[in-house]
């Protein structure tokens, strides 16, 4: 586990590992590569599918260099979205994407905004399945609507299903990303995942830390990559600075934790089932 520490003390991963178009080619397995923040990547046998790419033009300092950019990225296959929140929705990455990215996916109210942009969108219900090649993707529920408290942004109703998780069933074994949530009951009823993308931010509109040690000792195969840290200068806001160090004590089967540089990819292997 490589964790470092910046002068005011908040956790970092080791350096971004740059690619380009080589890892967007047709390989044998399915590869994973955490981007920073909350972005991944997913090359599934060579079906290319982007989660949250924020890669470009965010609005708070960043402790990390991208690993890649739009202008390196050859051809997406699809790119999900999980909700509004400019660290997920990246409007400048979306609209520089068009020319190479084959579809959109997002909760219907992103999809409208999305299609307001520019951004052809498709929007989905909370449970709902769609294929992006032979990779099935199902939407699945969050509880991390946090603008209903804030009279900044009272122009609207926000409704839990205006946010969403992934999860996703590949050739090679399963992925979850059960996006910016507080902990649900039915986050606890789900299959056993082979991949956890692995939100532990200690924050009452996130997981918390300890909803996160649940949430990974519920499933106790699951890899578990951590994201939503390390990325953002940000040491007194408790989204952007959790340490996966905290982590290792209270998680069953640590081995399993798996703190990536941005950009470093990892083969994602089916767990024996239990």
């Amino acid at each position: 586990m490589k964790v470092y520490k910046n002068k005011n003390g908040q956790a970092m991963p080791d350096k971004s590992q740059f690619f380009g178009p080589e890892a967007f080619q047709k390989i044998n397995q399915t590869e994973i590569r955490w981007l920073g923040n909350a972005s991944m990547m997913i090359n599934s046998r060579g079906t290319n599918i982007m989660i949250d790419p924020l890669l470009e033009g965010f609005d708070m300092p960043l402790l990390i260099e991208m690993p890649i950019l739009p202008k390196d990225i050859p051809s997406l296959d699809g790119l999900l979205i999980t909700h509004i929140d400019n660290d997920h929705f990246s409007r400048a990455t979306c609209i520089d994407l068009l020319s190479v990215c084959q579809s959109y996916h997002a909760p219907k109210y992103v999809a409208q905004v999305m299609q307001e942009e520019g951004i052809p969108g498709v929007g989905h219900n909370i449970h709902e399945s769609f294929m992006i090649d032979d990779v099935k993707i199902t939407l699945t529920p969050t509880c991390h609507n946090w603008q209903k408290d804030s009279a900044k942004y009272n122009y609207r109703e926000w409704k839990e299903e205006d946010y969403c998780g992934y999860w996703l069933e590949t050739a090679d074994g399963t992925i979850w990303l059960p996006g910016d949530s507080k902990l649900l009951d039915a986050h606890l009823k789900m299959p056993q995942p082979d991949v956890i993308f692995f939100d532990f931010c200690d924050n009452e509109w996130h997981i918390t830390l300890e909803g996160a040690i649940t949430l990974a000792n519920t499933y106790p195969q699951a890899d578990l990559v951590c994201i939503h840290w390390g990325c953002v200068d940000a040491p007194d806001f408790s989204p952007f600075n959790g340490n996966p160090e905290n982590l290792l004590d209270k998680v069953i089967n640590p081995e399993r934790i798996k703190v990536l540089a941005p950009g470093e990819p990892i083969v994602l292997t089916r767990k024996e089932k239990q």
